[in-house]
């Protein structure tokens, strides 16, 4: 099955790429309106939007997905169950296609939801207690998002269709339109793990590792940011698109200041991940919506070979995830090694990598830009962090020698996983020039000072070297981080989100609920009312047994006595 699933995804995906650039090239879009049931006066129509972004996005989740599947072939080789696993990730493609295509909020919904359950049923795929509790996590949060895309639904009622793409450029200033943009912007931020949503993304890592390369790069955490760049119009000149800035750019530093703490590997890309698309967020805020369409596909490549060549590595640590164990990689698993250390340096925006022409445009704008200095510096400070733990992870996992035994068992001799990450590697290297000559025929020419043009490889350099730094220590080493043991706590588990959107929400309700249930259900009320009023009633009937049962006179005229009374009550009435 996984063989055959490869082979139609790719193909279809090659076909939608050639379209979308037929789409881009002729400037050229249609719109579908399919009536699926015709029933006197109603009619059911579902409606579908093909232009250049949607195909080219679709192309790219269809790649990223097909080599995803041929990878599982062997990384999930020891599961029984690997068809259902496979028709899973199928039915995630599908929901995220329809997702892609709709210009209405009711399709999108079918989408939107088919996403949330489907990643729900991968993460708890590894059946255990931590797992259960991330997929709970998980399946929360998006529920908040959920039901922020019910109200704006229901919002859209005041406009004669669902159809919210007819409706934008004209209702823009609106107030209905406004609170269908918070709403909208809510959604999105619950499914993009933006703060205060962002606990659930490094959770959801207990799923599979082909899992997390589709989900957690292309597909899933994607789905809000392209939502956004939908009704971008919203966001532009707006109270929304200021506080998203804001928002997002926290995001950013909080997830690029956590990976530096973390010794998880498929936590530490998790957050990365984090703080990539709080960058794509934040631009989209600023109003260059296909600047942040361009790194969302550049991004989704490089991503999706850092959590396979992840996912080769746990494989051959005997399922170990700490990057403490790690060392010496690079000699005994040089292919992946290789295709890792070329994910992590488009990651951080080498030059001319996938990840360099999206990255350096953006912080390019953003120089040029009217910002102001803390959203600046955010930028700026966050791009500095990506740089430090990527060099932080390739220091621990590359270097050295292997700190886990005497005896490893390391080989790269796994074919098919090679093959599903050369493919990617190819386009972690060539997609980003690539896809910047066909987004903008024109070139951006951005002139700025010397020094702000030389800020962002200034910025990546020196934290190229602070990345080092800090990983490097020796023997009688005194730990800094150890030193300033609250603070490095505070900043390595994400500033306490995860216990916040947690404990913090069930604490105090289940304090309360079992206040209630010691005062009220098993308190004096209970006690003296209705399991009193029953115990009353068992002693009188009990006493009665034992009378009627000792004296015969006393039941017979008891008898008589009910008769008159039932005889008198008849007359009565």
């Amino acid at each position: 099955m996984c063989s055959i699933s490869f082979l139609v995804l790719i193909s279809i995906s090659i076909s939608f790429f050639s379209s979308s650039l037929f789409f881009l090239l002729n400037d050229y879009t249609i719109f579908l309106e399919w009536e699926v049931v015709s029933l006197n006066s109603v009619s059911i129509v579902m409606t579908f939007l093909f232009d250049w972004m949607s195909l080219l996005f679709m192309s790219f989740v269809l790649l990223i997905a097909s080599l995803v599947i041929y990878y599982s072939k062997e990384y999930m080789s020891g599961d029984v169950n690997i068809n259902r696993f496979i028709m899973l990730v199928l039915m995630f493609v599908l929901s995220m296609m329809l997702l892609i295509i709709s210009p209405n909020l009711i399709s999108i919904l079918l989408g939107w939801d088919g996403l949330g359950l489907v990643s729900y049923c991968l993460v708890i795929y590894f059946q255990n207690v931590k797992s259960y509790n991330a997929g709970m996590l998980t399946a929360l949060s998006n529920r908040i998002g959920d039901v922020a895309f019910l109200l704006a639904i229901a919002w859209m009622l005041n406009y004669g269709s669902w159809n919210y793409i007819f409706y934008l450029e004209s209702m823009k200033n609106s107030l209905e339109m406004e609170i269908i943009g918070a709403l909208i912007m809510l959604a999105a931020m619950t499914k993009s793990a933006q703060i205060p949503f962002s606990s659930w993304l490094p959770a959801a890592m207990a799923a599979p590792t082909p899992v997390s390369a589709l989900v957690h790069s292309s597909t899933l955490v994607t789905a809000g940011v392209y939502l956004l760049i939908r009704f971008n119009i919203l966001l532009s000149g707006s109270w929304l698109g200021d506080l998203l800035l804001l928002l997002s750019g926290l995001t950013m530093f909080m997830a690029g200041l956590g990976a530096n703490f973390e010794f998880d590997l498929k936590k530490i890309i998790a957050l990365s991940t984090l703080s990539q698309l709080g960058l794509m967020m934040s631009i989209l805020s600023m109003g260059f919506y296909k600047l942040a369409f361009f790194h969302l596909l550049t991004h989704a490549l490089f991503k999706a070979l850092l959590f396979m060549c992840a996912g080769a590595i746990i494989h051959n640590m005997n399922n170990s995830q700490d990057i403490r164990l790690m060392g010496g990689l690079g000699v005994y698993m040089p292919l992946t090694s290789g295709c890792f250390n070329v994910a992590n340096l488009a990651l951080c925006g080498m030059p001319f990598l996938a990840g360099f022409y999206s990255k350096d445009m953006i912080l390019e704008i953003v120089s040029l830009s009217y910002i102001n200095m803390f959203s600046f510096f955010l930028y700026f400070f966050s791009t500095g962090l990506t740089v430090c733990y990527s060099f932080r992870l390739v220091y621990y996992s590359m270097t050295g020698e292997l700190n886990c035994g005497s005896l490893n068992m390391l080989s790269d001799e796994g074919w098919i996983m090679l093959r599903g990450m050369s493919g990617l590697l190819v386009m972690s290297i060539f997609g980003g020039s690539m896809l910047s000559w066909l987004i903008f025929p024109t070139p951006y020419v951005i002139c700025l000072p010397s020094y702000l043009k030389l800020l962002t490889l200034f910025v990546c350099i020196v934290g190229g070297v602070l990345g080092y730094l800090i990983s490097n220590v020796s023997l009688f080493y005194f730990n800094k981080s150890l030193n300033n043991y609250l603070s490095s706590y505070f900043f390595g588990s994400m500033w306490f989100m995860p216990y916040i959107s947690t404990y913090g929400i069930i604490n105090y309700p289940l304090i309360l609920g079992g206040s209630v249930c010691k005062s009220f259900d098993q308190g004096w009320s209970e006690f003296l009312g209705g399991q009193n009023l029953y115990n009353e009633l068992v002693k009188y009937s009990q006493h009665m047994f034992i009378m009627h049962n000792n004296n015969l006179k006393i039941y017979l005229l008891l008898f008589v006595l009910w008769i008159i009374f039932l005889f008198s009550f008849f007359l009565m009435f």
